[in-house]
């Protein structure tokens, strides 16, 4: 099903466009350490792994996802919610991009230039269409926000008209829609920037989630989008030749946590669709990752997706690192 890790090794990736993904939680190390100073040190710890892919000669595009920083912010909003009026989901995740954003920028242009590197940095705030009419509406299924006793969670339920479930045994959560992203609203903007040679971070949480009346006016609905799937959005959308999917493990691997398992380094689109309906990868996990590279690839022939672990970033420019998925 894969290729060898040695006849990758020896292919570079020809520099371009890129487009990488890093999840929200990647800003958390551990439960000590999720306040914000601690997850601008994270940041500053991947920008240099970034700035070697601009390094190699890519033009930047950055996402990532906000799940922990957006639960922050709904549980301060919770507990105070008897002095302020509640923050709406779409400006939760407004709040998140601009916060994250600023991280990004504030990292990435200090390592700029530390290495005399003249690329700008700027963050945009996104907003990503989603169908008013979306299946998911119907049945509100993501968990957000903090855990709370049944009753709470009912009293909210009413008050508040939340739909609530019961997760997993570990207690009541929100639980909100999860809509196919269908547009990105800033991305002409965002491919401007980049054909300037502007490191872009955007699509943040996958994007505000708004959705358009017959009038054409947006609107910001209560929902989150999966920025994997945004990001391979945005990444057909400006032309990139490189989607990049970060995560907590460098290659993808069959039989995983068996005497079996094994690592792979590349999948054409066939091996790759075959893996994702053979019930292999994790539905919340790999899954869908796996997924938006076939999709983006089978878009745009010609590029390639990777996924990879945010250290082993600089090993993309030779293809040294992570499992590719390609035509």
């Amino acid at each position: 099903m894969a290729s060898s890790r040695v006849g990758q090794a020896h292919r570079s990736a020809t520099p371009g466009v890129a487009v990488v993904a890093l999840g929200g939680n990647v800003l958390i190390r551990d439960a000590k350490h999720q306040a914000i100073p601690d997850q601008y040190a994270t940041v500053q710890q991947l920008a240099p792994h970034l700035v070697d892919l601009v390094a190699s000669g890519f033009r930047l595009v950055i996402t990532h996802g906000n799940g922990p920083q957006a639960g922050f912010i709904m549980r301060r909003s919770e507990l105070a919610r008897h002095e302020v009026a509640p923050v709406p989901l779409d400006y939760v995740v407004g709040d998140t991009q601009g916060a994250m954003g600023y991280m990004f920028v504030k990292a990435l242009g200090n390592e700029m230039n530390r290495r005399g590197l003249a690329a700008p940095t700027v963050a945009v705030i996104t907003q990503t269409v989603v169908g008013a009419n979306d299946a998911a509406f119907e049945h509100p299924t993501k968990p957000v926000g903090s855990f709370m006793d049944e009753a709470t969670a009912r009293h909210y339920s009413t008050t508040l008209g939340w739909s609530v479930a019961e997760d997993s045994g570990r207690g009541w959560r929100r639980t909100v829609a999860s809509p196919l992203p269908i547009e990105v609203v800033e991305m002409a903007t965002i491919a401007s920037l980049t054909e300037q040679g502007v490191v872009v971070v955007a699509g943040g949480g996958g994007g505000i989630p708004v959705a358009r009346d017959h009038d054409g006016q947006l609107h910001g609905v209560q929902a989150v989008i999966d920025k994997d799937l945004t990001s391979a959005l945005i990444a057909d959308g400006i032309g990139a030749n490189l989607l990049v999917l970060c995560t907590g493990v460098e290659r993808v691997a069959v039989d995983f946590g068996t005497p079996r398992q094994r690592w792979l380094d590349h999948l054409n689109v066939e091996e790759a669709t075959a893996l994702v309906d053979s019930g292999q990868l994790g539905e919340g996990s790999m899954k869908p990752k796996v997924q938006a590279l076939v999709d983006f690839v089978r878009r745009r022939p010609g590029a390639a997706g990777v996924i990879t672990t945010p250290d082993r970033l600089g090993g993309i420019a030779n293809r040294s690192t992570g499992t590719w998925v390609t035509a």
